[in-house]
């Protein structure tokens, strides 16, 4: 009797410690803390670049502005924005008309302007000695440097440095004679002006001779200021024309990020319309400012910042030549680009998401939530270059670590946490 009444005890006892195991668990579930969902990203090493970036825009190197050299009536200009022209030929054609009173205000007028052309075709050919002296002093230093590099005297920087001063050397001299072209032919309109005016003078003159305008170069026709037929005075823009296969980029840029911007460095335009990202490098910055107002209304120091086409990038990371020849323009005058100037490079970098680092309250340095175990682990580092999207990590972390970005208020040192797919 007695046994058969401990058995239904015993196993009311079970029941009721089951119940509570239960109620335990149920318990411990509903109470324990969870692990914290956070997103994840792994530290790499590899090349990390300091970027400037900022619209800019394309240009013809050397525009030409076509004024008339005298007064008169314009015959109807029958060239066109796009149409080809050449050196030499006819763009455009003035009838003075009846001569009037040529007093000697006039007269000394039109004879001093030829002085003036005259003093400016002679700067211009001593701007030209003097470019083509630094071309060929240039060109000495490269040829010595590249000796001294194969024999091991130099580093390979020291040559880049005087490559780049040959290049700026060549686009000096090219600008150069650019300029004495112009001056010179500045100088004939202006002769050839006075010459027509005193010609003018004499009875015997047929009345309606037309004064033909010449073009001084190769290129195409940028600008049309004058089309129909009407009377112009002298100096009125006409035409202006350009060499399109002649193209620089103008950047405008803080005048903080200027400070960091020199001479050589590369340039990667993006966004302007190819399927691949076009390089230039940097030939000037200016050394003066101006003040642009930006889009939140606020006055900025900005400095404008000239570079030149290398060439194309392609997928396998080689260069070739941009499509910007005669019949194949990619680009023309005054194209937007985004470029991208890199002010520091360095490959070897051990770098990890700008995201994931943050200014630790306590010890008041750059540290990170690192992954180790399912936990979060406070971890300081040492910062080094930061571009906005990665940053360079001198110390704390090692390739293949994996740390918290943007942690928030949950994530603490030690607590549990589950990579959010």
């Amino acid at each position: 009797m007695s046994t058969q009444k401990t058995k239904p005890a015993m196993g009311k006892i079970i029941r009721w410690l089951l119940t509570l195991l239960l109620i335990g668990l149920l318990l411990w579930a509903g109470f324990r803390p969870r692990p914290v969902e956070v997103d994840v990203a792994t530290v790499s090493k590899g090349t990390l670049q300091v970027t400037v970036d900022e619209d800019g825009e394309t240009r013809i190197r050397e525009p030409y502005l076509i004024s008339a050299p005298l007064a008169g009536r314009l015959m109807r200009v029958e060239l066109e924005p796009g149409d080809s022209i050449s050196r030499d030929q006819i763009i455009a054609s003035i009838d003075p008309g009846a001569p009037g009173l040529l007093d000697v205000r006039s007269q000394a007028e039109a004879e001093a302007r030829v002085k003036v052309t005259e003093a400016a075709h002679a700067r211009a050919l001593t701007q030209l000695d003097i470019a083509k002296a630094h071309l060929e002093k240039a060109q000495r230093y490269f040829e010595r440097d590249k000796g001294l590099l194969a024999k091991g005297n130099i580093a390979k920087p020291t040559l880049d440095d005087t490559e780049h001063a040959l290049r700026v050397a060549k686009s000096n001299a090219s600008a150069a004679e650019s300029a004495l072209e112009v001056s010179n032919f500045e100088m004939e309109q202006a002769k050839a002006a006075l010459l027509h005016s005193r010609s003018l003078e004499n009875e015997n003159t047929p009345s309606g001779r037309q004064f033909e305008v010449h073009s001084p170069i190769d290129g195409v026709v940028l600008r049309q200021f004058k089309e129909s037929s009407t009377m112009v005075p002298a100096a009125e823009g006409i035409l202006e024309i350009g060499d399109p296969d002649d193209l620089e980029i103008r950047i405008d840029v803080l005048s903080e990020d200027a400070v960091k911007i020199t001479p050589g460095q590369i340039v990667k335009l993006e966004n302007w319309g190819g399927s691949f990202p076009l390089k230039a490098h940097i030939r000037r910055v200016e050394p003066s400012a101006f003040t642009k107002v930006s889009a939140l209304g606020v006055d900025e120091q900005r400095v404008w910042v000239y570079a030149d086409f290398i060439g194309q990038e392609t997928q396998s990371d080689e260069l070739r030549e941009p499509e910007l020849t005669s019949g194949k323009t990619l680009l023309g005058d005054g194209y937007r680009i985004e470029a991208r100037i890199v002010v520091w490079e360095k490959d070897g970098v051990i770098k990890a998401p700008s995201g994931a680092l943050f200014r630790d309250e306590e010890s008041n340095q750059w540290s990170v939530y690192r992954v180790e175990e399912k936990r979060a682990v406070l971890t300081p580092v040492t910062r080094g270059k930061d571009n906005g999207l990665e940053a360079e990590i001198q110390s704390g972390l090692s390739p293949d670590d994996k740390v918290i970005l943007h942690p928030g208020d949950k994530i603490q040192d030690g607590v549990a946490v589950l990579e959010r797919k």
